[in-house]
């Protein structure tokens, strides 16, 4: 357990009394005999494989597991304490894993401040399966292995701060160590490397080199958000690093590079729906005039989408999607391998489909993804058939294509899989 997370759930682990003795905000004291919410979770085996075999992969499938989620949560007094964890066997890594995706202390600091300190799951931003602003970590890997949406937010350790006013609210987020994505290791999914020219899947798995875990080189977020006439404005600030390992050192060895963004959205009623719109501005700081061709360039990225309920339980959501490379003459000259650089505007246009029976006892839906420029796509057809409260069953895929083998999507063609996942509610 990283020493940044006991530092932070350090006032979970003192003893009650310590608080009920002075409280500095004048909470009452904690009430010893409140009984605790009771505990639930699921019990869920998947099972996931590939249309066709990857030459670089020895397991034909992306996902073998039964997984056991144990949750709660207490609220002695003017306080909360969550658990959410998850142990699970994975036939893939072939062993055991946990993962406690929540355990926080959270508290009212007088009348408009919440504070929420320990290992959390964040979000914000308008996107739908695209993240501009957030700069919380991801699980890619779950992602297209077939695991459920809510394993893409990954978990991280940290401080949030919300502040509630009547001219804006504020959300303030810090992690003292820096959280990564969990990114493509070549463990489970093969991916292009310019260096090779083509897909690798590195023995041992690939393993990026990190900041060192220093205060100094924690994350900082910053949200300041305000609903006017139904109409929600936010601006974005971040501090940290890209959340994958998008540079190379001096030896060619994968790291991740310096950043900094500012961002704004808007999400508003329109029409019969809703329509957002969202742009952020990535600062590279290694690299301002985009002629290093081992870090990443400035970016600016502009996100606009808009969902309605075309008929009774059917919604449909549209989005577009752009990122403008800054710099990309200076990238060109000088990077060693310009046949693979992205193209200066990377378009992406997503559509999700939604359709729901049965009084919500089945769900179809399908997201796709698809990038004129790239001329690759992505595809996530899921139906879901709930028996009861208790039981459920998903069926899904993940489907990759495209020409280039270099660009995002078209990189995972050999990854293209099918998958099943039956749940138990307690």
């Amino acid at each position: 357990m990283k020493h940044s997370f006991i530092l932070l759930l350090l006032p979970a682990l003192l003893p009650a009394s310590l608080f009920a003795q002075e409280d500095p905000w004048g909470a009452d004291e904690w009430e010893e005999d409140e009984p605790a919410s009771a505990w639930s979770g699921f019990l869920e085996a998947g099972f996931g494989t590939r249309f066709s075999a990857d030459p670089l992969i020895d397991n034909p499938n992306t996902l073998e597991e039964i997984r056991w989620r144990l949750e709660s949560e207490w609220q002695p007094g003017r306080y909360s304490i969550g658990f959410k964890a998850d142990a699970a066997w994975d036939g893939i890594e072939g062993q055991w894993t946990g993962d406690v995706r929540d355990l926080t202390l959270a508290f009212t600091a007088g009348a408009s401040t919440d504070l929420k300190i320990g290992r959390q799951v964040q979000t914000w931003g308008t996107g739908d399966l695209l993240f501009l602003n957030d700069l919380f970590p991801k699980d890619f890997e779950s992602f297209f292995a077939g695991r459920e949406d809510e394993y893409l937010k990954a978990p991280g350790n940290s401080l949030r701060i919300s502040k509630y006013t009547p001219a804006v609210n504020v959300d303030f987020s810090w992690t003292p160590v820096f959280e990564p994505d969990i990114y493509l290791t070549g463990e489970r999914f093969s991916f292009f490397s310019p260096i090779a020219g083509g897909n690798v899947a590195p023995d041992p798995p690939m393993s990026a080199i990190e900041p060192d875990k220093s205060f100094s080189n924690g994350e900082f977020a910053l949200r300041l958000f305000r609903t006017v006439e139904g109409r929600e404005y936010a601006l974005y600030a971040y501090q940290g690093f890209f959340k994958q390992p998008r540079a190379l050192t001096e030896n060619l060895e994968p790291t991740f590079a310096p950043l900094t963004s500012l961002g704004a959205s808007l999400r508003r009623p329109a029409g019969p729906g809703l329509l957002n719109a969202e742009i952020s501005y990535y600062a590279s700081r290694d690299d301002r005039d985009g002629s290093d061709p081992l870090m990443p360039n400035d970016q600016f990225r502009f996100l606009t989408g808009y969902e309605w309920e075309a008929r009774a339980n059917f919604t449909v959501g549209l989005q577009y999607y752009l990122e403008w490379t800054l710099d990309h003459n200076a990238l060109m000259e000088n990077s060693p391998f310009p046949q693979y650089e992205p193209d200066e505007f990377r378009h992406l246009l997503t559509n999700r489909l939604t359709y729901r029976a049965g009084r919500d006892r089945y769900t179809w839906s399908l997201f796709s993804f698809y990038s004129p420029s790239d001329q690759d796509f992505y595809l996530r057809p899921v139906f879901t058939y709930r028996h009861s409260d208790q039981w459920s069953a998903t069926a899904g895929g993940n489907l990759f294509g495209g020409n280039k083998p270099d660009t995002f999507f078209s990189q995972l063609q050999d990854a293209s899989n099918v998958y099943l996942r039956v749940r138990y509610n307690y």
